[in-house]
């Protein structure tokens, strides 16, 4: 379990920020659903602490892993595709897809995301 901030540039695109790895900027963006996950995290603020895991904790919620695949266009790359059924209570039905970054995060696709 580790805490992650994601935050929001100046052209209202979301990033992950990890200094530490060797990713280019481009790479570190949150697209494709994931982006739109952030939005709704961060409440209207441009940046937001995210606490990520592949095994429950407390107070967590949960993305599902649905199918590993490629996303085509300018972030081409490969990745899995992940569903928010519900945050909070709330009903969201929010497919997203992630990149290989997740992969460096979590050494692998995890079959659920938990978060807080």
């Amino acid at each position: 379990m580790k805490t992650y901030k994601f935050y929001k540039d100046w052209q209202m695109c979301w990033f992950v920020d990890l200094p530490e790895s060797n990713f280019s900027k481009m790479e570190l963006e949150m697209v494709a659903g994931a982006d739109t996950f952030c939005d709704v995290l961060a409440q209207g603020e441009s940046e937001v602490y995210i606490t990520l895991s592949d095994t429950p904790f407390e107070g967590c919620e949960v993305l599902q892993f649905t199918k590993l695949g490629r996303l085509e266009g300018p972030e081409l790359g490969e990745g899995a595709w992940y569903f928010l059924n519900e945050y909070q209570g709330i009903s969201y039905c929010m497919e997203m897809w992630l990149c290989d970054v997740t992969k460096y995060v979590f050494g692998d696709f995890p079959n659920k995301i938990y978060f807080k």
